[in-house]
């Protein structure tokens, strides 16, 4: 059984940073392409990026492309996004996701989902 469990996010000031972690069982973790999602209230989810079986980055959003940072450690099956000068407008629900085709911004094709993890920016 397959199981992908997001960190506690948390309320943070605009400005600071904060990790997000996203650990998988039960799949063969370095065979997933692995991507982090946000979803704010009133909106879809989007893409935010993707880090491929090899390690290769692919930053989605370009209001993240700078500030945030996303990575993987194989050994742990654990996926990372560091995010940093965090800005009130990042205030959204977080998700991973692993699919085992290719990187994708899109929600679809992404099988294994975490269960989200609120992060909110005060300002």
């Amino acid at each position: 059984q397959v199981q992908v469990v997001e960190s506690v996010g948390g309320l943070v000031q605009a400005g600071e940073s904060l990790r997000l972690s996203c650990t998988a069982s039960g799949l063969t973790f370095d065979n997933y392409h692995m991507g982090w999602f946000r979803q704010a209230p009133g909106k879809e989810r989007e893409g935010l990026a993707c880090i491929g079986r090899n390690g290769f980055r692919i930053y989605y959003l370009e209001s993240v492309k700078g500030r945030f940072t996303i990575s993987r450690d194989n050994a742990k099956n654990t996926l990372y996004l560091q995010m940093s000068s965090l800005k009130p407008e990042d205030t959204a629900m977080y998700y991973c996701a692993a699919r085992y085709d290719y990187c994708s911004s899109s929600e679809y094709g992404y099988k294994y989902w975490g269960q989200g993890t609120q992060v909110t920016v005060s300002s």
